[in-house]
C-alpha cells in the first residue's frame, strides 16, 4: 500500500514539476517556445560554469528574458515540437478586437472634444447675449437722454 501511495504521489509531482533546466538537452530545450539553437547551446555553456537551480536563473543569460523564462516554466512548446498554432481567425478576432477598442477610444476622444467645444460656444453665446443687453439698455439709456 506504502508502495503504491509513493509511486502516485511521485507520478503526480513529475506531471506538475517544470522541466529541469540543469539537466535538459539541447534537443529539448530548442523544443521551448522562443529557445533556439544559438540559445539552447547558450544554456548549455551557462551550465558547465553554474548551477541552475530554477528557470529563473536562465535570466543570467544573454537574450533570455521573462516571456522566454515563463515559456520554460510552463512547458510551451514550439510549432515544430508539436506546439499549438495560433489560428488566423483567432488573430484575425484579436486584431478586430483592438481595432475596435481604438475606434472607441478614438470616438470617445472626439465626442469629448466637442462638447467641451459645445460648452465654449455655450459660454460665449451667453457671453454675447449679455453684453449685447448691455449695449441695448446704454443704447435706450442714451435715446431717453436725448429725448430730454
Amino acid at each position: 500500500m506504502k508502495k503504491i501511495f509513493f509511486f502516485m504521489a511521485m507520478s503526480i509531482s513529475l506531471l506538475f514539476a517544470s522541466m529541469n533546466v540543469q539537466t535538459v538537452s539541447k534537443k529539448e530545450l530548442m523544443c521551448i517556445k522562443g529557445i533556439g539553437e544559438k540559445k539552447a547551446e547558450a544554456v548549455l555553456k551557462y551550465r558547465k560554469s553554474h548551477k541552475l537551480k530554477s528557470a529563473d536563473d536562465l535570466i543570467n543569460i544573454k537574450g533570455f528574458g521573462k516571456t522566454i523564462i515563463e515559456n520554460v516554466k510552463k512547458e510551451i512548446k514550439s510549432v515544430s515540437c508539436g506546439g499549438k498554432k495560433q489560428d488566423k481567425k483567432t488573430k484575425s478576432k484579436k486584431n478586430k478586437e483592438l481595432k475596435k477598442k481604438e475606434q472607441t477610444s478614438k470616438k470617445n476622444k472626439e465626442l469629448a472634444k466637442k462638447e467641451r467645444i459645445s460648452k465654449k460656444d455655450k459660454e460665449l453665446t451667453k457671453k454675447e447675449q449679455t453684453s449685447k443687453k448691455v449695449t441695448k439698455d446704454i443704447k435706450k439709456k442714451n435715446q431717453k437722454q436725448d429725448e430730454k
